[in-house]
């Protein structure tokens, strides 16, 4: 028995004369995300099916409900464009759906036709069922306005009858708006932030640095799942783990207590760079909000910005805390961001960092410590991992 879902698109039908190559985007996402065989994925006069096994069904629908660029899908049952099989089909979803109902139900038909050729039309078909359908079921009464069950049908090439939508993330197809490095800390905003640029079509990589023995490989292995979490989102990625900690102890040694942060944050805006660069990425994407920390001021955010010409997208920029920690439960990121394992962000950082910095004196003094060779080296040692969207994550070298 094979298993149909209908999915619908949101932004993808605004895009014009550009519609078709997100549609393919889409098209290639979900696919990528089914991760079985036997598996079809159909476009058909702007609507997207899906067919399967019926043994694959759970994985359809986790497949769909992480692929961006669907608001909504709903399993389906198609059958011949026949007003006697479709009252039948009707009237079996229903005792499905509801078999021991007693109490009181409002419902709508919303009716659909794309082919012309039959017989009635949306208004006359969703008169029929409805009527049909409050005789049959007498729990059943008729409200246009807020039903609490909508049963849906559309006759196209064949008819398809389903009850109920179940909500898909909207957005872009991931890929659709090119690619990103998203700076990958192990806390709870940058994994939000790589999330809602997937959102809007960005191809995500990720990028940890590594501060051994002063992180832990506790912490390396909240990243690495992490990665796995987001991968879901956004049909995996690599991620680049950064052996920091020469870079790191270097920085401590030449500067002051208070510009530790802002230097480091700079040498790691330059080692994402080169990685973006080795992966074709045409920005960076960082977890900054706004005045959070010492380092997320304006005149901070300015200095770090401005250590590569890639664009830093920042998303979660007019966030507050509450509003990030709400999204990364949403995401099913939280509880692993925040797993008590320090990254090099927190080991190193001073008591009373700089939160007003001259950027002029700034990028003196970074002249002066002389450290991009050393960053260069520690990128070129950084190792490698894919991101599979089904299978999580494997070493390759990157």
């Amino acid at each position: 028995m094979q298993a149909i879902y209908l999915i619908r698109v949101g932004e993808l039908a605004l895009k014009g004369d550009n519609r078709s190559f997100f549609e393919k985007k889409l098209k290639q996402n979900i696919r990528k995300n089914l991760g079985v065989k036997g598996c079809r994925v159909l476009n058909r006069q702007g609507r997207f099916y899906v067919e399967a096994p019926e043994e694959h069904a759970p994985q359809v629908e986790r497949a769909l409900a992480h692929t961006f660029g669907i608001v909504s899908y709903s399993r389906a049952s198609r059958v011949q464009k026949d007003m006697q099989v479709i009252r039948r089909t009707a009237m079996k979803l229903i005792q499905e759906l509801y078999p021991q109902r007693q109490e009181p139900l409002s419902f709508k038909i919303e009716a659909r036709r794309t082919d012309k050729s039959f017989p009635l039309n949306s208004y006359q078909i969703a008169c029929d069922l409805g009527d049909l359908l409050r005789e049959e079921f007498s729990f059943l009464r008729v409200d246009v306005h807020r039903p609490e069950l909508k049963i849906f049908i559309e006759i196209r090439e064949e008819a398809f009858l389903y009850g109920g939508l179940k909500a898909g993330l909207g957005g872009l197809p991931v890929g659709s708006a090119g690619r990103g490095m998203l700076m990958l800390s192990g806390g709870i905003d940058s994994p939000v932030a790589g999330y809602m640029m997937a959102k809007r079509g960005l191809k995500l990589d990720f990028i940890y640095f590594h501060t051994y023995p002063y992180t832990s490989e506790e912490a390396l292995d909240k990243v690495k799942h992490l990665s796995e979490i987001l991968g879901t989102y956004c049909n995996g990625g690599t991620l680049f783990v950064v052996p920091f900690t020469e870079v790191q102890l270097e920085i401590n040694r030449k500067v002051k207590p208070e510009e530790i942060t802002l230097v480091m944050r700079a040498a790691m805006v330059k080692i994402a760079a080169m990685a973006a660069e080795s992966r074709g990425a045409g920005a960076l994407i960082t977890g900054e909000a706004l005045s959070q920390v010492a380092s997320q001021t304006i005149q901070s955010i300015s200095f770090t910005g401005s250590a590569t010409e890639l664009p830093i997208f920042r998303p979660l920029i007019g966030l507050d805390k509450e509003e990030i920690i709400r999204l990364a439960r949403e995401i099913e990121t939280f509880e692993t961001s925040i797993l008590p394992y320090d990254d090099c962000c927190t080991i190193f950082s001073s008591e009373h960092p700089l939160l007003r910095p001259d950027r002029r004196y700034m990028w003196k003094l970074w002249e002066e410590i002389g450290i991009e060779e050393l960053l260069a080296e520690a990128f070129h040692k950084s190792q490698g991992f894919y991101v599979d969207p089904i299978e999580g994550i494997s070493e390759h070298s990157s």
